[in-house]
């Protein structure tokens, strides 16, 4: 039993009333308003179980996914990156800044190509903002793209890219990291581009 006499007021969701409280457990001031919270409180668990219940399921299909669905996912997280990183710099190939016109928007461009170096596809060195002129079929030439990476990174940077020829393997594991940690510096730039 509680000794104090003082009105409060109910708790239930748009109610206006106050009431003495004769239990510390009571906090409305009628059976209607209790059924009320009482609705809300079990509308809340079933988010919350349902929540939970999602977050199971995208393990479970995370899980499920092959590595070529896994490298693709990772690297939409990477070029997005690279986008927000150099989205300021102009491309490193022809110098122009990017713009929302036709060859001018930016891509995210390696320097060394996915398809003849696919263990470099997540190098930070060897993927740069490039205009969509410069990365498209008919776009920069070989000697155009090492000078600009030589001047975007340095000469040592581009050397120890052309020399590294080491196969690789890419692992479930591997790529799940490499996928969070690129989102996460994703939300970290946006939230930097926000706030200034």
């Amino acid at each position: 039993m509680l000794t104090t006499t003082k009105p409060r007021r109910c708790k239930a969701p748009g109610c206006p009333n106050k009431f003495t409280q004769y239990q510390s457990f009571v906090v409305w001031c009628s059976p209607t308003c209790g059924a009320v919270i009482a609705q809300a409180k079990l509308a809340k668990a079933k988010r919350v179980a349902a929540t939970v219940e999602r977050k199971a399921d995208q393990e479970k299909r995370q899980a499920f996914k092959r590595i070529p669905e896994l490298i693709a996912a990772a690297q939409i997280q990477f070029n997005t990156f690279i986008r927000l990183r150099d989205k300021d710099k102009g491309c490193f190939v022809c110098g122009r800044p990017f713009k929302d016109l036709p060859g001018q928007v930016q891509h995210a461009g390696h320097v060394r190509s996915r398809g003849a170096a696919g263990h470099l596809r997540f190098n930070e060195d060897n993927c740069l903002g490039e205009c969509e002129g410069c990365n498209g079929p008919r776009g920069a030439k070989p000697h155009q793209i090492k000078a600009g990476a030589i001047a975007r990174i340095g000469q040592e940077r581009y050397e120890a890219l052309e020399n590294d020829n080491t196969p690789h393997k890419w692992k479930r594991e591997e790529l799940v990291a490499i996928k969070q940690k690129y989102a996460a510096l994703v939300r970290e730039l946006r939230s930097r581009t926000w706030t200034s």
